[in-house]
């Protein structure tokens, strides 16, 4: 069992920047493939970036490439998304995940997620 916790979340403007972050309980941490989602009010849940193990690959939607950037410190369990030139349409909770198969899109492990509202 693996427990995420996200922290960074909060109120920024348009235009403004937030890096998120997203501790992971177990030290096999490195073993996980990470990514971080989205839901916005009223809207299923979307994928925003995820990240390999070993961090030497990382994968964006379209809606936030060369806005965000996912890296991870395998040493701190930690991975992270910083979000800059936000834009009120970022306004979601955001949550991050792990999975443990690389090979399959499931994602095995759900943090609670952290608020963004970014205000024009």
């Amino acid at each position: 069992q693996v427990q995420l916790v996200e922290s960074g979340g909060g109120l920024v403007q348009a235009g403004g920047s937030l890096r998120l972050s997203c501790v992971a309980s177990q030290r096999s941490f490195s073993t996980y493939n990470m990514g971080w989602f989205r839901q916005a009010p009223g809207k299923g849940r979307e994928f925003v970036a995820a990240i390999s193990r070993s961090g030497g690959n990382t994968y964006y939607a379209d809606s936030v490439k060369g806005r965000f950037t996912i890296s991870r410190d395998n040493a701190k369990n930690t991975v992270y998304l910083q979000m800059s030139s936000l834009k009120p349409e970022d306004t979601a909770v955001y949550y991050c995940a792990a999975r443990s198969n690389p090979y399959s899109d499931q994602y095995d492990y759900w943090g609670q997620g952290t608020q963004v509202t970014v205000s024009s």
